[in-house]
């Protein structure tokens, strides 16, 4: 089959590689029909050193069940799922408390033995526990905000949810990528009053308002955390999302957070510490949440208002390409040419 494998920074390639096969009973063989270049393919595209040498890559996709294992119930050939992002046997102690991604059978894709998203097959471990089965065709028109459950919308619901968003609310998301954009979009269905959006790529906030954004920030740094002030009268907001992963996007929320209030983190984060004592954090009451999302924890959950056309978040794809121009997709991610791109096998 062919998949995509990042070889170093900026140097990623679609290659040959083994067709995927059942190494373990609760083992599924997935053939790709959707998969997606994440934001967070970027932080390896920008770092991986050459010593690391070549992996595979991708962890968003939805596709078609090719072959199961003894011990996989509730799946067979021929049905439509899709993955989050993190394989887990959904029954642990973890999994049901809504961590599927500290799973104690999970992992990630792209590890060990276990290849990526952005290729024509995938080996799912665990798949009972991980793959959710879609009620469409494999020509739905829904397919695109489908896949978006693999990842990016769940991630972006994570946000709302540990900022405690609900009716009423006001929230600032920081960050106008794809995450920031679904951040956006949850912390509307959640019940937000108010939401504003910090960006500054004019077609993204545009997106944003229409996902329900109330006010744009362009401004950055202590400029931006002063115009959410003054949106805020002075205050500040009771949720602060950063969808960025960057230091400067981490002392933005900082500043623009109210006493009291709550910081939810979902980018990943590209610095190794940062402030939360007395002058930032503490001596104002204010609370850091968020983490890595248990996107599987919130499929059922966001899948029917896909389904009955309520919201769209496909609409985060503004770019598609065949899997052999892959490469093409990221260089125009890095190159904010395009917010997030569609791949189809």
């Amino acid at each position: 089959m062919r998949a995509t494998f990042i070889h170093e920074a900026g140097d990623v390639r679609v290659e040959d590689a083994p067709d995927p096969e059942l190494r373990e009973p609760t083992d599924a063989i997935v053939r790709v029909l959707l998969a997606c270049v994440c934001g967070s393919d970027l932080h390896p595209y920008h770092n991986r050193p050459p010593s690391d040498g070549p992996a595979s890559i991708g962890h968003e996709f939805l596709g078609v069940v090719e072959d199961v294992g003894s011990e996989v119930s509730g799946l067979r050939p021929g049905d439509l799922v899709v993955s989050p992002f993190v394989y887990a046997d959904n029954t642990c102690d973890f999994c049901r408390a809504g961590l599927q991604v500290s799973c104690r059978h999970g992992g990630y894709y792209n590890a060990e033995g276990v290849g990526g998203g952005q290729a024509e097959a995938v080996r799912v471990p665990q798949a009972q526990g991980t793959l959710v089965r879609l009620p469409v065709a494999e020509d739905s028109p829904l397919l695109p905000s489908l896949l978006t459950l693999a990842d990016v919308y769940g991630t972006g619901y994570h946000a709302a949810k540990g900022g405690q968003v609900g009716p009423g609310s006001t929230v600032t998301v920081i960050g106008d990528g794809a995450v920031g954009l679904m951040a956006v979009l949850a912390a509307r269905r959640l019940g937000a009053e108010r939401i504003i959006l910090m960006g500054r790529h004019r077609d993204r906030t545009d997106l944003g308002r229409e996902f329900g954004a109330t006010e744009v920030v362009p401004e950055r740094g202590p400029e931006g955390v002063e115009r959410v002030r003054e949106l805020t009268g002075g205050d500040g907001s009771e949720a602060v999302l950063e969808a960025v992963g960057l230091r400067p996007a981490y002392d933005m929320a900082v500043g623009a957070v109210r006493a009291g209030g709550v910081i939810s983190r979902v980018g990943a984060p590209q610095y190794v510490e940062a402030p939360i004592g007395w002058d930032s954090l503490f001596s104002r009451n204010v609370r850091l949440a968020g983490g890595v999302a248990p996107a599987r924890a919130y499929i059922e959950e966001l899948m029917p208002a896909i389904l009955d056309g309520t919201v769209e978040p496909g609409r985060v794809f503004d770019r598609t390409v065949g899997l052999e121009d892959v490469p093409d997709g990221y260089r125009a991610m890095d190159r904010r040419e395009a917010l997030k791109v569609l791949v189809r096998p």
